[in-house]
């Protein structure tokens, strides 16, 4: 669990297309085996210390003559960002994947003092 203190608490969140390969022959459409993409997302601003961040699709576009293998995380937490992460694998096809997200911490307040 993630105890905050007495701080303000920000929510950040959004939307982002991790990738679209249909059109251009990529090889999350094309290819077999473990496959995977990461996308940066940076936070519109920075958290205190690296937020809770929770990812998922919000849109599939995938070819349904296999089963669908897929995962989606939230790597590389920092207080600016995080890298989105989506990986399939064996003779699974993706076409296009978007996923959202919501970051949720501490973020600074106007009477914090910075000792230098």
């Amino acid at each position: 669990m993630k105890k905050f203190q007495t701080h303000p608490i920000g929510v950040d969140q959004g939307e982002e297309v991790l990738f679209s390969e249909f059109a251009d022959g990529g090889d999350m459409w094309t290819g077999t085996g473990p496959r995977e993409r990461k996308v940066a997302i940076q936070f519109s601003e920075a958290f205190r210390s690296p937020p809770l961040v929770q990812i998922g699709v919000s849109l599939w576009d995938v070819d349904t003559s296999s089963a669908l293998r897929a995962e989606v995380q939230a790597e590389d937490i920092t207080p600016v960002g995080f890298n989105a992460v989506f990986r399939t694998w064996s003779d699974t096809r993706i076409a296009r994947i978007r996923a959202t997200w919501m970051a949720i911490g501490e973020v600074a307040h106007a009477d914090d003092w910075n000792i230098s």
